[in-house]
């Protein structure tokens, strides 16, 4: 049955299988985020499509640390590249696109990164967990196990991301992510993977939170713009990551 009922039971289902099979994982990613953090390095989070969601839950939002930085290939247009080619949903799979997003920002040794891909197999992605590795930070990625275990890589080295990444979070969606069926239906309908997805980051971020608190470190966290003070506020709590964030 296709319903809204049909579709909050599933999704419920989904977080329910997070919370029993995930935590090991979350909580070991968590630990070296706060650790990339307490050393005065920035945690970058890059996902395409509709797993930027995952990178925007964690960057630049009230509620969020502040030492989180989105990678976006929407950053390409700061370098001259046409709105066309970046619109292209092939554009993941070019290998290439890590190598022109890394060249646009500040990428320090004590850094971090968390990759994001339901798939796991496109080309972008794995060649940036790659880079990332080789140059020394920690990778943590965020996949779904079912789907992506399921599926050939398209990357050059026949990887997929869950095979490359140092901490592996299953976002616990199925192969092709959509949860609801009908005979009366050509594909299955409503995905799952953004709203595991951002519990997913919420938890990083409340359990890095926990970490930097048990080590005595200083927590950024950036408040709401909409409430009274919060430019100035915010203005102080970013001044020290002005150029990596």
């Amino acid at each position: 049955m296709i319903s809204a009922e049909a579709f909050l039971q599933a999704a419920l289902d989904a977080v329910e299988q997070v919370r029993e099979t995930q935590w090991t994982q979350i909580h070991e990613a968590a630990k070296r985020l706060a650790d990339v953090i307490a050393a005065g390095g920035v945690v970058h989070a890059f996902g395409t499509g509709h797993s930027k969601a995952f990178a925007m839950e964690l960057c630049n939002r009230a509620g969020g640390l502040v030492p989180m930085h989105m990678m976006s290939i929407d950053d390409l247009w700061a370098r001259g590249e046409r709105v066309d080619d970046m619109n292209d949903p092939s554009i993941e799979r070019d290998p290439d696109v890590a190598h022109r997003l890394l060249e646009l920002y500040d990428i320090r040794p004590e850094d971090g990164v968390i990759i994001v891909s339901n798939s796991g197999r496109n080309g972008a992605l794995v060649e940036m967990a790659l880079q990332m590795k080789a140059r020394g930070h920690t990778v943590i990625c965020v996949t779904s196990l079912s789907h992506s275990t399921q599926v050939s890589s398209r990357h050059a080295s026949g990887q997929r991301l869950f095979e490359v990444a140092d901490v592996v979070i299953d976002n616990c969606g199925p192969l092709g992510d959509a949860l609801l069926e009908s005979s009366a239906l050509p594909a299955k309908v409503c995905s799952i993977s953004s709203v595991t997805g951002a519990i997913i980051a919420q938890c990083l971020t409340a359990e890095i939170t926990r970490n930097l608190m048990e080590m005595n470190v200083d927590v950024p966290v950036l408040m709401s713009a909409n409430l009274d003070g919060a430019d100035e506020f915010n203005e102080t709590m970013t001044a020290r990551y002005k150029g990596r964030i």
